[in-house]
């Protein structure tokens, strides 16, 4: 996977994705046991290609690392590698990467009738009530997370 970094912020690094390769890895298709091992485990040979799987809409997918801590109580922690599509809608409850008066963040999205709240998932941030005095786009949907461990 080759990336061209499109932009640096304060909360969020976006890098474009080159889903032309292909990597097939082994799959495991019947689950992982958390308890006894598997004797099959030695008999693997599905493949899977992770652009394939994680990335629907390649065009409109692009990756983002997060800078930061309010999306941890979501799982989403400072470094980890997000899948962003551009192309989805936004819907109350996703988390967006959104562009808000000249800086990229990542929050989740509260939309009701007369009001959008860009939400952090860490009660050490505030939300943030978008007003007509704002510019907000929301910019794409983070569909993948990806983590090290």
């Amino acid at each position: 996977m080759s990336a061209l970094k499109l932009h640096t912020g304060t909360s969020i690094d976006l890098f474009s994705a080159d889903t032309v390769s292909q990597l097939h890895l082994p799959y495991i298709d019947s689950g992982i046991s958390a308890g006894f091992p598997s004797p099959a485990l030695d008999f693997i040979d599905i493949t899977i290609d992770l652009n394939k799987h994680l990335i629907k809409h390649p065009s409109a997918t692009f990756y983002g690392r997060v800078k930061g801590f309010s999306l941890k109580n979501a799982g989403i922690d400072d470094g980890d590698l997000l899948i962003i599509d551009k192309s989805l809608e936004p819907i109350n409850g996703k988390i967006a990467v959104c562009f808000i008066d000249g800086e990229f963040t990542a929050k989740r999205i509260k939309i009701s009738k007369n009001e959008v709240w860009l939400l952090p998932e860490n009660e050490a941030y505030q939300p943030i009530k978008v007003t007509e005095e704002n510019t907000l786009i929301i910019w794409g949907i983070v569909t993948h997370v990806i983590k090290d461990l």
